[in-house]
């Protein structure tokens, strides 16, 4: 279990947007918002749902834990669903909060900070598309950081889909990331080998294959034997 610290004075919690829980009818929707204080949004033909704050991730706070597995080649799942936020109070200790933490910006903070050789971000497409669901809708098989922060800001991607994947993937990079692969599940092994899926790199490498840490201790050994 992730514990993932989030700031208390976050943005985020003054405008909640990610809905939990089960759906609500109109009365008692209001009802919930005037006994617990929940803010509750519509969604047309479905009901209510409350919402809550979704703050970006600072810190993940067992990260130690998580680094000694993995470097000690334990498969290892961390960071789930965003972690767990909680914020630090005035006496250092943690307090969990009522928020839910984009899985997107969390894995990118927990890849950033285990060093990895390349961040996968899996969707339901794929490869990122420019101009999606258009006559002149475009496959990407590489953006480079600027090209990519350029599309998000022309409204490429919005922000309840694409937007905070590539958004986090920016983060990884701009943290020392080699790069970042987004694609779904079923072309995962095409998009390793570069037939598939959207690459994100750093500006001065653009085109640049990635090797993997298993690959490169592979030549190390080779280069070894040779001598």
């Amino acid at each position: 279990l992730s514990e993932v610290e989030v700031d208390a004075d976050d943005p985020a919690f003054q405008n909640p947007t990610k809905p939990v829980g089960p759906f609500f009818n109109r009365f008692r929707a209001k009802v919930l918002t005037e006994e617990r204080g929940w803010t509750m949004k519509e969604e047309f033909g479905r009901g209510f749902r409350k919402v809550v704050a979704s703050p970006k991730p600072k810190r993940i706070l067992n990260f130690d834990v998580i680094r000694r597995l993995v470097t000690s080649g334990t498969v290892t799942i961390a960071a789930g669903g965003g972690g767990i936020p909680v914020v630090r109070r005035s006496d250092g200790t943690f307090q969990g909060v009522e928020a839910v933490i984009d899985k997107d910006y969390a894995s990118s903070l927990l890849a950033a900070e285990l060093k990895a050789d390349l961040f996968i971000v899996l969707t339901g497409v794929p490869r990122v598309v420019k101009n999606f669901g258009k006559k002149n809708e475009e496959a990407l098989a590489e953006l480079t950081v600027t090209e990519a922060r350029l599309l998000m800001k022309q409204g490429q991607f919005p922000a309840g889909s694409m937007g905070p994947k590539v958004d986090a993937s920016i983060r990884f990079v701009e943290a020392g990331g080699s790069a970042v692969l987004i694609t779904d599940a079923p072309h995962i092994k095409e998009a390793l080998l570069g037939h598939s899926g959207t690459y994100i790199r750093p500006d001065a490498v653009k085109g640049a294959r990635v090797v993997m840490g298993a690959e490169r201790k592979s030549k190390k050994k080779k280069k070894a034997r040779s001598l």
